[in-house]
């Protein structure tokens, strides 16, 4: 199945299975995509984690039965997903700015949270840079950390900064950002600031070395101000590059940001000239 097909099946099924307690591992199963992949190309196109739009979709038909029949908040709690009328109604609130009560008694304005719909428009013409590396099995030290994917986005930048707060930049500058999961099917995986591994330099405590297998690399570069240029690519790989490829398929659970030294820049990773580049394993398709 072409990748946004995937997210358009994908969409058909949580609609389908709405009320039941699916999972980002559900989803992917049925569009036979792994769970790494699916759900950064899902975040990617959607621009939501598939968490929150579920959370989101549950929510909107909550409100639309809150105001059109007479099932009671635990009612609507039970059926949605949440644990106790007291979660349901904090979570309800946040969506919808109201209380259930407030919107059954004085007629208060809910939020409407449409599914999305694959739009098909007339795109391509378009050149993106990237390139073919074969690049043998090398070394990394760094410090990892497991995360969830449903919270990565938010937890993998604080990372980050710990990890420079603590001092431990003097020892991994942070070269590469890697990305983890090689059976591709875990609810979490792992993440690691590292830098190539200089035997001879030791192994500084709490920090680990890790080897980074062979691989086919797709590397796309990213010129400008670091989150704008990777977040520009990373939408165009899923949303323009992979759908054209006729010959290429992601080949494993790792993806690594490669950052160029900050330092070389005037206004460091927010300077319109920073480089930086992302790299895929790809292999031929069967």
């Amino acid at each position: 199945m072409e990748w946004v097909g995937a997210i358009s099946e994908a969409v058909n099924y949580i609609e389908e299975h709405i009320t039941e307690d699916i999972t980002m591992y559900d989803v992917a199963g049925h569009v036979h995509v792994s769970p790494f992949f699916f759900h950064k190309g899902f975040g990617i196109l959607c621009g939501y984690t598939l968490t929150e739009y579920i959370r989101y979709r549950r929510l909107a038909l909550a409100g639309q039965e809150l105001l059109a029949d007479d099932s009671t908040v635990m009612e609507l709690a039970a059926k949605y997903g949440y644990d106790s009328p007291d979660s349901f109604t904090k979570a309800f609130t946040r969506f919808h700015g109201h209380t259930p009560s407030s919107v059954r008694r004085d007629n208060a304005m809910i939020k409407d949270f449409a599914p999305l719909k694959l739009a098909i428009s007339l795109t391509g013409g378009y050149t993106m840079d990237y390139t073919m590396v074969k690049k043998e099995a090398f070394t990394v030290l760094g410090v990892s950390r497991e995360f969830s994917y449903t919270n990565a986005k938010r937890d993998i930048p604080l990372f980050w900064e710990e990890h420079f707060a603590s001092g431990n930049g003097k020892y991994v500058c942070g070269m590469y950002g890697i990305n983890i999961d090689p059976q591709m099917g875990n609810d979490r995986f792992s993440y690691l600031i590292a830098d190539i591994y200089n035997p001879s330099a030791g192994i500084p405590i709490g920090m680990e070395v890790k080897t980074i297998p062979a691989f086919m690399w797709a590397v796309f570069p990213c010129k400008g101000a670091l989150s704008q240029s990777m977040q520009t690519v990373n939408t165009r790989i899923f949303s323009e590059w992979l759908p054209s490829q006729r010959d290429y398929e992601f080949a494993a659970g790792y993806c690594i940001e490669m950052y160029d030294d900050a330092g070389k820049y005037p206004d460091r990773t927010a300077d319109v000239n920073y480089y930086a580049e992302i790299w895929i394993p790809v292999r031929k398709k069967q």
